[in-house]
């Protein structure tokens, strides 16, 4: 068996979140590319997350981006409730858009956790 197809007979047996960590693994030693500098937008020191954050705030760019989304604001209406420069909405929207595999995957890796607590995401249905 080659080792294409033995890499890929053990991922099935993988659960969601061994994969999501395999995953991450080979992101790390993936070469990287030139980062973007961002203006308003910055990791945060000692967290496990790889999203990025608004700078000196503890609120991660997808928050506000899945904001604008759900409520279907225009920027200068996010920039407003947000209290934010509109530049710093349009460089959220930048980044989200081109980072959505990331968000994904953290959104997903929050959710096995949450589920393996026994934390319900989904509503109970009521009859």
């Amino acid at each position: 068996m080659n080792t294409e197809k033995l890499l890929l007979s053990k991922w099935r047996n993988l659960s969601v979140t061994q994969k999501q960590k395999v995953l991450n693994f080979i992101e790390s030693i993936s070469p990287q590319q030139e980062p973007t500098q961002w203006q308003y937008l910055e990791k945060k020191p000692h967290s496990r997350r790889q999203q990025l954050y608004l700078k000196g705030k503890r609120i991660k760019a997808s928050v506000i981006y899945s904001d604008m989304m759900v409520n279907k604001m225009t920027p200068e209406e996010v920039a407003d409730n947000w209290e934010l420069p509109l530049a710093a909405i349009e460089e959220i929207i930048e980044y989200c858009q081109t980072h959505q595999q990331l968000l994904q995957q953290e959104a997903n890796e929050a959710r096995s956790q949450l589920t393996a607590k026994g934390v319900l995401i989904e509503p109970k249905i009521t009859h």
